[in-house]
């Protein structure tokens, strides 16, 4: 039976590629495995971490039936689902299958910068499609707007099946409204890795995290330190991982993390166009940190 709830620490899976920038399905479940094996509480398939716009739909659904096949149910999963046109996620949530999956989690709307009552209706078609329960994610860094309190409480009110946000706007006041505010069986989880013990502080269920695809024995022992009120020894292992979470978005993500992940030899450090590896240097300063433990 599959745990519903979503306490604790997740992983945004990264999609490792081959030196030809195939999809490395090899490479994928060994880093599904490396995770399950290590504590991790749930993993996002097809997240941002994972590069979705520049991969087919015949792959997407390859990196699906790896994830499935090699999870066995052993962990929930979310599956990233998201479009900036809502007829067009309607029909999708409407048409495709979501057999062993668990949630869906879906991005305020990107490029469009729909208004607050624009994201609310958004939201509204796509809780009246979604066939599972819902995780709406917040990252104003990307989407170019930002979903307020007001607005993210009113969804969370309305729709019984919103179960969470992932929250990444970095503003502590506006995530404190929503905690203070929300209904109880919602959860607000810290779409971002530096600010997670503070969001847990203010009543927070954990992180979507980026470094977990590399630490997630450390991550999640730490994550669940802080949930448990042992904040002192929670925040002495983030301070060990700050100065490395900060290098990891210096040349965006998920750039970052899968140069980590090369110098510890669990990937290949390839990335398709857009984006492209870290520059040297940052490299570089990311070796330092783990050559020196």
């Amino acid at each position: 039976m599959i745990n519903m709830d979503l306490t604790g620490m997740g992983v945004a899976l990264i999609t490792p590629f081959k030196e030809d920038e195939s999809v490395d399905f090899d490479a994928l479940s060994r880093l599904v495995e490396y995770q399950i094996q290590n504590g991790t509480d749930y993993l996002v398939v097809l997240g941002t971490t994972a590069e979705p716009p520049t991969l087919s739909e015949e792959e997407k659904s390859e990196i699906i039936h790896t994830v499935v096949t090699q999870v066995r149910k052993r962990v929930p999963l979310i599956l990233g689902v998201s479009n900036n046109c809502t007829r067009a996620l309607v029909e999708q949530l409407k048409s495709a299958s979501y057999r062993n999956i668990d949630y869906i989690m879906s991005v305020v709307p990107y490029y469009n910068k729909p208004s607050q009552e624009g994201i609310y209706r958004h939201f509204k078609a796509v809780a009246e499609a979604a066939p599972l329960p819902l995780v709406i994610y917040n990252v104003p860094s990307r989407t170019g707007v930002n979903m307020t309190a007001e607005t993210t409480l009113r969804i969370a009110n309305d729709f019984e099946n919103v179960i969470a946000i992932k929250e990444a706007s970095g503003n502590l006041e506006q995530i404190n409204d929503i905690i203070k505010n929300k209904p109880e069986r919602f959860q607000v989880i810290s779409g971002d890795d530096a600010m997670a013990l503070q969001l847990i502080e203010l009543g927070g269920s954990g992180v979507i995290s980026v470094l977990g695809n590399a630490f997630p024995q450390e991550f999640h022992k730490m994550i669940h330190m802080a949930l448990s009120g042992d904040y002192d020894n929670a925040h002495s292992i983030h301070a060990r991982f700050l100065e490395l979470i900060d290098l990891l978005f210096v040349d965006g993500s998920p750039a970052g993390i899968k140069s980590l992940m090369n110098i510890l030899g669990l990937i290949e450090n390839k990335l398709r166009l857009p984006l492209v590896p870290t520059r040297i240097a940052t490299h570089k300063k990311i070796q330092e940190i783990i050559n020196n433990g």
